[in-house]
């Protein structure tokens, strides 16, 4: 049984339930100084796509057999990282791991990167390597003067796009299939990543997708900031596109808010779950069904544990930003008990760095609709814009589990979360 294809329904008013008479499995984060997301030690660079561009990455050379989830805090030379500083290159270890075994490469920004941004569209002309391809997306503006934050959704579904303009951020409309295509042969892919780098490249349409974003966020930057605000950048999409906003947000360090929600496997969920997890979608289906991952991780569709890796370490890549992952307990074909596990795993990364109030999870839901607009999510959604977005609020994140579907960290981990001291490392 699929599910990506589903139209979400309208959120009706008189469904509002209190949340706090909800039953779930509920953890809530700590607020202060901790979860300032400008504290020194967690501070990425701004307006920089990659932060640990420089850091050296070695090979991992042979894999072998692991059950468990890896442990993020420990680098390929087998050392384990000590101070905060220490994650940015940490960090980019994990993210060339994904890139080579379950995504595929993620060019850097082009030799020319050209557009326009105006009240009702932005332009993306793109030039590299001897080749040219362009695409656009529509935008819409809240009320009031700009300039103004932007959220990213992600193929038309995502987070509520009223309760995104209502509360004071633009909605950037992106076509992610001109960037990368659906339903094309892994030896034939289309789309403007692909009239580029080749339709024979081996990265998957979700990784192209976010080259996607990382362009149009290169030219909100040149455009001089009349309009939208290139340091205030949201995304959001559901099911396949809640995939490729997962990964639009872990691979672009210029996005403040990610908000992927029933982004099922190939999206949060851990992968080593997934194979039992009754009723998920199997990795070889998610696989097979569209490109969306990269050539290479056809390897590991039957046995994920010699994977190098997995989506807790992706969760992790968009620490210390902000993070609202939203999930479905409901719909069994999506995985939301692995997802639940990646999440706990990735705010183990968010508290070592002195940020666990930037993560919330939310799957305590009432409405089993696929990408439904639900009154649990309104509140969050709007004091995670506030925070990361406007930079007007300081609500720590929520991890709200439903009991429907709970995960268990423990059962997934051998490794314990360090305290990271503050003073610079040797990296």
């Amino acid at each position: 049984m699929r599910f990506e294809r589903l139209r979400p329904r309208v959120w009706a008013p008189a469904v509002l339930v209190a949340a706090a008479s909800l039953t779930a499995t509920t953890l809530t984060t700590q607020a202060g100084a901790t979860g300032n997301p400008g504290t020194p030690a967690t501070r990425i660079a701004p307006g920089v796509e990659d932060d640990g561009a420089d850091c050296a990455v070695q090979d991992p050379g042979s894999l072998t057999a692991n059950s468990k989830l890896p442990d993020p805090f420990t680098r390929l030379n087998g050392t384990r990282i000590t101070t905060k500083s220490d994650w940015r290159c940490r960090r980019a270890e994990i993210k060339k791991l994904a890139e080579k075994y379950v995504y595929g490469e993620k060019h850097a920004k082009p030799a020319s990167v050209t557009g326009t941004v105006s009240n009702t569209n932005i332009t993306v002309n793109v030039s590299d390597q001897g080749k040219s391809s362009s695409f656009s997306a529509k935008v819409e503006l809240p009320s009031g003067s700009g300039p103004f934050p932007a959220v990213v959704v992600v193929g038309g579904f995502g987070a509520d796009t009223a309760t995104i303009k209502a509360s004071g951020a633009a909605v950037i409309s992106y076509d992610p299939l001109a960037v990368g295509r659906e339903g094309t042969p892994r030896n034939n892919k289309q789309g403007a990543y692909y009239s580029i780098y080749g339709s024979q490249s081996s990265t998957g349409v979700l990784m192209a997708w976010a080259w996607g974003v990382s362009r149009i966020i290169d030219v909100i930057e040149q455009s001089g900031g009349n309009i939208l605000k290139a340091d205030a950048m949201g995304v959001t999409g559901c099911s396949r596109y809640g995939k490729g906003a997962f990964a639009i947000g872990a691979f672009d360090q210029r996005i403040a808010l990610t908000m992927p929600i029933e982004s099922g496997t190939a999206g949060a969920p851990i992968l080593r779950g997934i194979p039992g997890e009754s009723g998920s979608q199997p990795l070889s289906s998610a696989y097979s069904e569209q490109p969306w991952l990269g050539d290479a991780f056809g390897s590991f569709t039957g046995n994920p544990t010699t994977l190098p890796l997995d989506t807790h370490e992706i969760v992790a890549m968009v620490a210390p930003r902000g993070l609202f992952i939203m999930e479905n307990p409901h719909i069994d074909w999506l995985g939301a008990k692995s997802g639940s596990v990646a999440a706990l795993g990735g705010a183990e990364v968010y508290k070592a760095l002195g940020a666990g109030a930037n993560i919330t999870y939310w799957s305590d839901i009432q409405d089993g609709n696929h990408c439904a607009v639900r009154p649990e999510w309104k509140t969050p959604l709007q004091q995670n814009i506030q925070k990361f977005l406007l930079k007007t609020g300081n609500t720590a994140g929520t991890i709200r589990i439903s009991s429907k579907k709970p995960g268990n960290l423990a059962e997934w981990r051998t490794w314990t979360t360090p305290t990271l001291a503050d003073q610079p490392g040797g990296e």
